[in-house]
């Protein structure tokens, strides 16, 4: 077993594995390492993320389905009952299948999987264990790790990260959500579907920051009306185990009298941040900046020679496709050829039900800019396909340059929107307009109508009601 390679990837998750996969297919001799106890690669989403909380989201919403809807579709199922034993066992199964699939790859293209820490030890080193490897080019690909509250410590039982909020071993009859982010509203989502009551607690104003504001405030509208309550502009002061349950202190933001909400689980959802610690990074003259990133330039280089970083170790949103984009950019950059990201196309979906999605500018964004720019809103309720489905939430935002018509951002929310914002990132990626997609025929009756629907609004020339 040779200790010699052209590329060693430091972290096993889209990022890393994508990196090695694609290093390998150009002819480099590759090794992946990664430090996850349980020996599976894949990172975060794989394993206790992306991937196992869309099998809890999936199979909450055919729970729900069966309980409340299917009789109003002359579909009568007698009483429904939950086997969340069941539940958690396909969500692992869904897990250890992919998993399995990385370990095929790895073989087909000739990788050497590593299991272990992997630690530089100086220009072109890399130790895991007794074992020193060396490399003319390493990839810094180790990813995030959950962000706690000042002075709360996450047990995975009562106080939980995303991680436990995946394996909780019964219904709680109250979770508290801490942060109104893509991740405590899905997590919450799966809950309050089974059973549970769900209050969110936001530091902010608004949930989902950043995203655009019409988009948030419509998510917001529909989760209250599911039955999720939210406590907005509020700081949590304190977490308690009693007995039981959690004892949660919050107050208004801004200030004011302190009060005690009460749970059976907290949910901590606050982000994420880069893990970047205990890497060796200091041997080679790598700092990262006051959060933890670690700063490179446009090809991914940081300011050791041969030394790259790629994902959420890196600033930028933290998303697995982000991830996987760099890790295809970075390999190729190391191959001599040219590699490309184009970080104004990344989309971000959340997958509750409905669904969200976005990508590009917002019109907050456009108006901080002093950008010029036209609007076109198509809302679901008069999509045809949407009302025989009966979902009928939501809407599609086009926004595209007053002068040039090029699409600068799509926004939308509804059933299965994850699936259609990709039209709109090709669209993007091309630079094209609103009229481009607005003059290309959709198929109907199909969701996809609202988008081209929307298109045409920007123009004024929707023809649906």
């Amino acid at each position: 077993m040779s200790d010699s390679f052209d590329v060693v990837v430091i972290g096993g998750g889209p990022g890393g594995y994508n990196a090695a996969i694609r290093a390998s297919q150009l002819g480099l001799k590759t090794a992946c390492v990664d430090a996850r106890e349980t020996e599976r690669f894949g990172g975060t989403c794989l394993n206790v993320g992306c991937i196992p909380s869309k099998a809890m989201l999936h199979a909450s919403e055919a729970f729900e389905d069966a309980e409340d809807h299917f009789a109003s579709l002359g579909v009568d199922v007698g009483k429904v009952s939950l086997n969340l034993g069941r539940m958690l066992e396909q969500k692992d199964a869904a897990v250890s299948g992919l998993t399995d699939g990385i370990d095929y790859l790895f073989k087909k293209n000739g990788i050497e999987g590593i299991h272990g820490r992997g630690r530089i030890t100086g220009p072109g080193k890399v130790a895991v264990g007794e074992r020193e490897l060396t490399a003319r080019s390493i990839v810094v690909a180790t990813g995030s790790d959950v962000l706690s509250l000042p002075g709360v410590e996450i047990d995975e039982e009562r106080v939980v990260s995303s991680t436990g909020a995946l394996s909780l071993p019964k219904v709680p009859k109250k979770l508290l959500v801490v942060g109104g982010g893509y991740i405590g509203l899905e997590l919450g989502s799966v809950w309050r579907r089974l059973g549970a009551e769900v209050e969110v607690v936001e530091y902010l104003d608004r949930i989902t920051p950043g995203m655009d504001a019409d988009l948030s405030r419509g998510f917001m509208r529909v989760l209250k009306k599911q039955g999720v309550t939210f406590r907005l502009s509020t700081k949590v002061t304190g977490i308690e185990r009693t007995g039981d349950g959690v004892t949660v202190t919050v107050e208004p933001a801004d200030g004011g009298e302190a009060e005690a909400l009460e749970a059976d689980v907290v949910l901590i959802a606050i982000g994420r941040r880069p893990y970047t610690e205990g890497l060796g990074l200091e041997t080679v003259g790598v700092e990262t900046d006051k959060r933890g990133f670690i700063p490179v330039d446009e090809h991914w280089r940081t300011s050791a020679e041969g030394v790259y970083a790629i994902g959420d170790v890196t600033p930028g949103p933290m998303l697995a496709h982000k991830a996987e984009e760099e890790a295809v950019a970075v390999a190729e950059v190391i191959a001599g050829l040219p590699g490309h990201v184009d970080y104004g196309v990344i989309p971000g979906v959340v997958y509750t039900n409905p669904e969200v999605a976005t990508v590009g500018l917002t019109e907050e964004q456009l108006k901080e800019q002093g950008r010029a720019y036209k609007s076109g809103k198509f809302p679901f309720s008069a999509n045809s396909r949407a009302k025989t489905n009966h979902d009928t939430d939501g809407f599609v935002k086009v926004l595209a340059d007053a002068e040039t018509d090029e699409v600068l951002g799509v926004h939308m929310m509804g059933a299965g929107v994850g699936e259609m914002i990709g039209e709109a990132c090709v669209v993007m990626a091309f630079g094209g307009s609103s009229e481009d997609i607005a003059r290309t025929c959709h198929p109907h009756p199909t969701r996809t109508e609202a988008l081209r629907q929307a298109a045409m609004g920007v123009e004024g020339w929707t023809m649906q009601a």
